[in-house]
């Protein structure tokens, strides 16, 4: 399939991510023409105790948003796929078909390809900054010993861990309170995707599912 590059405006200001700040500008890939959206799935709803600000899909390309493409891959059904120059997450579906979602990626310096494992999830998950990014910014410190989860946390509505061989790789796939990211190589290594479209992808993937970067 042939590919064009597409720009997408408005997202040139610093925002402050799970570990790091935006540095560049949008990477996106993706075909000239994307199918339609339901608005209905990026709506505002309740998330057990709290809410889910609505996403305004008229502020992304439709390819930045959840659908199922054709993919062709050597990777089994339920595999998650990232394609660091879309930048796309997949998860596999078999018979040439996955379910594609827009991400944000690591920026200059912090990118990275390889396989691991999702070794552990979390619901609104804690996120404590690390000492560099607290030295970096010391007005983190507050959080030192980790910010609750809710809207305002960097980690969103969900994270999966990514681990290396058994043990913590300290990259995790997660949710983010600055949606106009997405589409941006943002982070310090970490995937991050809008709220409503991690919770889609955390009640399809269990513990053990396999993580590809490409």
């Amino acid at each position: 399939m042939s590919n064009l590059r597409i720009l997408a405006a408005g997202m040139g200001l610093s925002i402050l991510l799970s570990g790091c700040m935006m540095e560049t500008g949008p990477v996106v890939e993706a075909a000239p023409q994307e199918p339609a959206v339901d608005q209905a799935y990026y709506a505002s709803r309740a998330d057990g105790s709290r809410t889910l600000p609505a996403i305004d899909i008229e502020d992304y390309h439709p390819a930045l948003l959840r659908n199922e493409v054709e993919f062709e891959t050597t990777e089994a059904p339920g595999t998650v796929v990232i394609d660091t120059k879309g930048p796309f997450l997949y998860l596999v579906q078999g018979e040439g078909k996955a379910i594609r979602y827009g991400i944000a990626i690591g920026r200059t310096g912090f990118g990275w390809t390889g396989e691991g494992v999702i070794a552990r999830r979390a619901q609104w998950p804690r996120w404590t900054p690390p000492p560099e990014m607290i030295k970096r910014d010391p007005s983190l410190a507050k959080w030192a010993g980790g910010q609750p989860g809710g809207v305002h946390n960097p980690l969103g509505a969900r994270a999966l861990y990514i681990y290396f061989n058994g043990r913590d790789s300290g990259y995790r796939i997660h949710g983010t309170n600055s949606p106009r990211s997405i589409g941006y190589a943002a982070s310090s290594g970490c995937f991050r995707m809008l709220n409503q479209d991690v919770i889609d992808l955390y009640d399809r993937v269990p513990a053990g599912t396999r993580v590809v970067v490409l």
